[in-house]
Order: C-alpha cells, then sequence, then structure tokens
C-alpha cells in the first residue's frame, strides 16, 4: 500500500513535475499516472535523486541564511 501522501495539496503539481524533471536526469521514462512497471532499482534511483535535489536546496537555503 503507497503511503506517499502530498502534505501540501497545492504542490501536487509542482511534485510531479519534480519527480518528472529527476526521473529524466537519471534516465527513467516515467508515464503520467501509473509506472508500476519501473525496477526497483529505476524507482530508487527516481527517489534517490529527489532526495538528493532536496537536501542541496535545503543546504542553499541555509548557506544564504547566514
Amino acid at each position: 500500500m503507497a503511503r506517499n501522501r502530498i502534505i501540501v495539496p497545492e504542490a501536487k503539481n509542482a511534485m510531479e513535475q519534480f519527480k518528472m524533471e529527476a526521473a529524466n536526469e537519471v534516465g527513467v521514462q516515467l508515464n503520467n499516472g501509473y509506472n508500476g512497471d519501473l525496477t526497483s532499482k529505476q524507482a530508487g534511483s527516481v527517489g534517490g535523486q529527489m532526495v538528493k535535489k532536496m537536501i542541496q536546496s535545503a543546504e542553499n537555503q541555509l548557506k544564504g541564511s547566514k
């Protein structure tokens, strides 16, 4: 059962775009909607890229606040 709820519903479209960009960066082709045919490696690559970009963004914000 998936538990990947969007905490801020207004961000849903932006998160979808973010996921597509991350997938493109790691060379994974995503479809709109269901992507259950992805391998665990592909899904992990997309998720890992998303986390990497989020951490980089947070680090840049922290750097700018000093």
